[in-house]
């Protein structure tokens, strides 16, 4: 039958096409016989001379009984067909068909007896090689069962991409029932997910034949519209044993577990990514502010849109907030702002320094009083003006689209230090409970380099102090020579305290030039300094040598704590124009002659103040009119990037350009020799004697 005649006329659907034969006959190879009423052959189709091994010519118009029958069950065949004549019933089953090789097969029959317009009988015989059919069979109820029982969702579309066939698991799956997506278009039944690239991929596969597999999907159902699911689904075309596109299966697996776990898993390492990033960059300086910043800018934007970093005005000061026991107000002073991007919520925090003073019912205000995270994952309008310091703020932030909220105390050592605030504007996600826990682990470590810093920064501002009120004694010009002086304390905040320097007149109009540098830093050595530095004055006025004097001051420094300490005593002679120089452990001072270079003192070194017991030695140095005697201590020349020789040598080289005058000669050394953050002291005293008149 041509494709023209696939329908007979009027039998078409109204409006149907002719369509293609299927293949399953042609696979089952079914063969048509046709008997007349005496039982010979009258009709043998090609599939009977495949199935038989007779042609037509060899079968039409023989006794079938006779040619495909064996001699056993001839009554048997012949009463079979008597019956079929006789009264018109059908009849199917399996017999045993003699091959014309010889062999025999089990062949499937069906028979009916069929009348022609004249009233005369015929059998009508259909037949299939029954090993065949019972592996289709097989082969099919294998398929419905796998179908039907898989627990991956299986479906078949048809080449217009409408659902033809959707298993229970699919049903689940979708939840949405089959008679919802057969003869449905994949958009219409599919229309929670991203519909439109999914029937792009159906149609490639379709048009190309090439599988698509493993396509990740993810989307929202409408029996759950709130949560993710995730999908892994794969595409293959159908074809029949021609070629011919039948149309689509797909295969669709429930990934939402294995998606939620990964998404936890890649969320943990980002977690874990922020605490390492905190823990190599917050807390890098001992500064407050600097810390502060530095927090605020870990965490946006990977766990916030705006982050700001307040502190309790009352803890900067080194006081403890009262009022926060009582239900008071807080006064917090802003440290840091940081934001992902320009955003009108920007504008709604405390600018930073600012002080601003919160009532009770602000939550940053509850979160330091109650020494716990404040959550709130939905901002409403209600819940602005509890956050903003004003209506102004509140309607900033309204404006912005905040829409979650999170403060964290900062605690360190059991005192709360202040308050980590969170803003969530771009970012869809609500702030939850994991993002709490990471927000107060972070709060915590950069809580207590804020407390370092703020401890460092009040023992720094108490070593000043005591440093500036030990040296508040301006040493006077001596008769005989002029002085100029420096002391820059160190910008780390610990390391404050233990330089010093001085010129004392003593009897005879000559002057004693002290410069010493305490072993140590902080309060303790400021604190030392002070007790050898007056211990030096009170020396000084006994006119003794300058060993002499180290070594009375030797034997005060071994009770004091620090113990050691570097020093350098002169006494300079006007009438003999000579310096008397005692070293204890200290860098050689040098001599600046006019047109001759600058010369490194080499003198005896001698051990540090405080080991006790050792003796020291003096040399006599010549010092006339125009020289320049430069003491100093070691912070003006050591570093921790290059050798001590190096630095010497560019100190000389600095001491041999044109000379300024003395104190514009002591701003060049320090500007061209120190940084601004240098980790040390550093004093430094250069001496010039003139002409002096009896």
């Amino acid at each position: 039958m041509g494709a023209t005649d696939a329908f007979p006329e009027g039998a078409a659907p109204a409006g149907a096409a002719p369509g293609q034969p299927g293949g399953l006959l042609d696979v089952l190879g079914v063969a048509a016989v046709m008997l007349d009423a005496d039982g010979r052959i009258t009709l043998w189709s090609p599939q009977a001379e495949a199935l038989f091994g007779w042609s037509a010519e060899e079968a039409l118009g023989r006794p079938a009984a006779q040619l495909l029958v064996g001699p056993e069950h001839f009554d048997l065949v012949m009463g079979l067909f008597s019956q079929v004549m006789a009264g018109g019933e059908s009849w199917a089953g399996v017999f045993p068909v003699q091959h014309k090789d010889g062999s025999t097969r089990l062949v499937e029959f069906r028979n009916m007896r069929l009348l022609d317009e004249r009233g005369e009988s015929y059998a009508l015989g259909i037949a299939t090689d029954q090993t065949v059919l019972r592996r289709v069979e097989r082969d099919l109820a294998l398929s419905v069962r796998l179908v039907a029982q898989s627990p991956i969702g299986l479906a078949v579309l048809d080449t217009s991409l409408r659902f033809v066939m959707v298993n229970p698991a699919l049903e689940r799956i979708n939840d949405l029932p089959a008679d919802q997506h057969i003869g449905r278009d994949v958009r219409e039944a599919l229309s929670f997910l991203d519909a439109g690239t999914v029937a792009s991929r159906m149609r490639e596969v379709l048009d190309t034949g090439t599988p698509l597999l493993d396509q990740f999907t993810v989307g929202r159902t409408a029996a759950d519209p709130h949560a993710d699911r995730a999908w892994s689904v794969s595409y293959y075309r159908l074809e029949d044993a021609h070629g011919r596109v039948l149309g689509l299966a797909t295969s669709v697996v429930d990934v939402t577990e294995q998606h939620r776990s990964a998404t936890e898993a890649a969320r943990a390492r980002r977690r874990l990514a922020v605490i390492a990033d905190a823990s190599a960059t917050v807390g890098t300086t001992l500064d407050v502010d600097q810390t502060a910043h530095e927090l605020a800018d870990v965490i946006v934007p990977e766990l916030a849109d705006l982050a700001a970093v307040d502190v309790l005005d009352a803890i900067l000061d080194g006081r403890r907030p009262t009022s926060l026991s009582r239900g008071g107000p807080a006064r917090f002073r802003a440290l840091a702002v940081s934001a992902a991007y320009s955003t009108e919520a920007v504008r709604a925090a405390d600018p930073t320094g600012q002080i601003a003073s919160y009532e009770a019912d602000r939550l940053i205000t509850r979160c330091v009083t109650e020494a716990r995270p404040v959550l709130v994952p939905q901002v409403t309008e209600g819940d602005l003006p509890h956050i903003a310091a004003d209506p102004q703020g509140a309607a900033l932030l309204g404006k912005a689209g905040l829409h979650s909220y999170l403060a964290v105390p900062l605690i360190a050592r059991g005192e709360v230090l202040g308050a980590l605030s969170l803003y969530r504007v771009r970012n869809p996600l609500p702030f939850d409970e994991d993002d709490a826990v990471l927000a107060v682990e972070l709060a915590a470590r950069a809580a207590v380099c804020i407390d370092n810093a703020r401890s460092y920064q009040s023992e720094r501002r108490t070593a000043l102090t005591l440093q500036r009120h030990l040296m508040n004694h301006r040493p006077p010009q001596p008769t005989a020579m002029e002085i100029a002086y420096r002391y820059q304390p160190a910008q780390a905040a610990s390391e404050v305290g233990g330089d010093w320097f001085d010129a004392i007149p003593v009897a005879g109009d000559k002057t004693a030039l002290v410069v010493g540098d305490v072993m140590g830093s902080g309060i303790n050595a400021a604190a030392t300094m002070g007790q050898l530095r007056t211990t030096a004055r009170a020396l000084a006025d006994l006119d003794l040598d300058p060993d002499e004097v180290l070594r009375h001051l030797d034997h005060i420094a071994v009770g004091l704590d620090p113990a050691f300490a570097t020093c350098l005593y002169a006494v300079y002679d006007p009438h003999r124009m000579e310096c008397r120089i005692a070293v204890a452990g200290h860098l050689p001072p040098i001599v600046v002659r006019p047109d001759r270079a600058p010369e490194l003192l080499d003198l005896p070194t001698g051990a540090p103040l405080g080991v006790g017991g050792v003796p020291f030695e003096q040399t006599t140095v010549p010092l006339r009119e125009g020289d320049q005697l430069v003491l100093y201590t070691d912070g003006l020349i050591e570093t921790r990037d290059q050798p001590i020789d190096a630095r010497l040598d560019t100190l000389l080289e600095l001491l041999a350009e044109p000379q300024e005058d003395l104190e514009g000669l002591c701003d060049r050394l320090l500007r061209s020799l120190r940084d601004e953050h240098d980790h040390d002291d550093v004093a430094l005293l250069i001496a010039r004697p003139h002409t002096f008149q009896d």
